[in-house]
């Protein structure tokens, strides 16, 4: 196996479509995703409402689909693909943030893995790899299930850079948490740089061709996924080694990635390369130099992100702990969606967002739908910043349907029903 390798390219909304072109060959994308096979892209919602640097940017995925026609793939054997979680309605979230806009103008499946597909349990699908997980037999000793359909697929992972409360940052590596563990995997919440790790034994064993494409136009530092500060940074990222790309976008946002735990193991299991004095920079090798000085997840957390950690790791761990494997768990997505949904959104997003929004990338998705672009980019990108609809009232509105929507399909109560049924 060669050195792990990296593309790095700064961009522009009048570039960014050839850049993204570029920066995927860069990255030797064609090497490793068949084109006889089918390819997911695996779109990136951190949160429903538009916060910049927090989910996959129509202009990532119209990039990357553009790039894959424009190399000769079929778009019959390409499909968005997304997953559901307890706090986030990836439906609603689709259309917030653009992506199904992108989907539908290109004519491509819309796949939603909780819907209508099947799900295959792990031992059937890996067989005997499940001997060398790290932490996933402890936390499921009988098991779970992974979707069948992506036993022989491509992936081409969509994460954006930004900081993550629990593991420190998130990228390619997280990516994948959403759309091969079920519902109940905030379970792994007290190991989860241990099954990031199991994670990536699993992709590299299941999928046919494994790739990430990362979006840093927009980039997220302080506790996120969601509460963050947002800056425009310019800079998309590359490659087929999903330890190397999570690397070296620690790297410029000024973190060690080796004292980051997820990267450090799996470079030491060899599952990718995590010390970038070892990983090869094609494109602009300035701009992967960069180091934006981030604070990081840690230094100011929210009163949400501040229990979370005393839940899995700290004193309230012993006495609350237990009730998230129980009919009592969704206790916890109401709280999440009360304090994100209800207030943080209404109340604190709109002044962290309001330089960024004026920005070009603001502008071109606050008209991404009005926009014509080129075969380079979008050569205007409208007079109007981007604009929050749902702050405010309109935002608190929205999160109470939200968290009717979490209690009614948290999967507590739905494994209650089904026995409720059965009797």
């Amino acid at each position: 196996m060669g050195k792990s390798k990296v593309a790095v390219l700064r961009t522009s909304p009048r570039t960014v479509l050839a850049d993204y072109h570029q920066l995927m060959n860069l990255a030797g994308y064609q090497d490793v995703i068949a084109k006889d096979a089918d390819t997911a892209l695996k779109v990136n919602i951190s949160w429903h409402f538009f916060f910049p640097g927090s989910s996959t940017t129509p202009w990532q995925l119209e990039g990357v689909i553009r790039a894959l026609k424009q190399d000769g793939y079929n778009p019959d054997l390409i499909h968005a693909c997304h997953n559901r979680t307890v706090v986030i309605d990836a439906h609603f979230g689709e259309r917030e943030n653009k992506q199904i806009n992108v989907v539908e103008a290109h004519g491509l499946r819309n796949i939603h893995l909780y819907e209508g597909e099947e799900w295959i349990h792990i031992r059937d699908a890996v067989g005997d790899l499940t001997d060398k997980f790290t932490c996933l037999n402890e936390v499921y000793p009988k098991g779970f299930h992974i979707p069948k359909r992506f036993i022989g697929e491509n992936i081409i992972h969509l994460p954006t850079v930004k900081t993550h409360i629990f593991t420190t940052t998130t990228g390619a590596m997280k990516n994948a948490f959403g759309g091969l563990l079920n519902e109940h995997r905030h379970w792994t919440h007290p190991v989860i740089h241990e099954t990031l790790v199991d994670l990536l034994m699993i992709q590299k064993k299941i999928h046919r061709g494994v790739f990430a494409v990362m979006d840093g136009t927009f980039a997220g530092d302080g506790p996120g996924p969601r509460c963050m500060m947002p800056y425009v940074k310019n800079v998309i990222l590359a490659s087929a080694d999903q330890v190397a790309i999570d690397a070296i976008a620690a790297k410029m946002m000024g973190l060690d990635p080796l004292s980051i735990k997820f990267i450090r193991m799996a470079h030491e299991l060899g599952l990718g390369c995590g010390d970038p004095r070892e990983i090869e920079i094609v494109g602009d090798q300035e701009a992967a130099a960069m180091n934006w000085h981030f604070d990081g997840p840690f230094k100011k957390m929210t009163f949400a992100s501040r229990m979370q950690h005393k839940i899995y790791w700290g004193p309230l761990k012993k006495p609350i702990e237990w009730s998230l494997k129980t009919v009592l768990a969704p206790w916890s997505y109401a709280a999440s969606v009360v304090y994100h949904d209800s207030f943080w959104y209404p109340v604190i997003a709109k002044k962290r967002m309001n330089q960024v929004l004026d920005s070009n990338w603001g502008h071109l998705f606050r008209n991404w739908e009005k926009l014509t672009p080129d075969a380079q980019g979008f050569p205007s990108v409208g007079a109007d910043p981007a604009e929050l609809k749902r702050t405010g009232l309109r935002a608190l509105w929205r999160s109470f349907g939200i968290l009717g929507t979490t209690l009614k399909e948290a999967p507590e109560f739905d494994t209650h029903r089904r026995q409720q049924s059965a009797h």
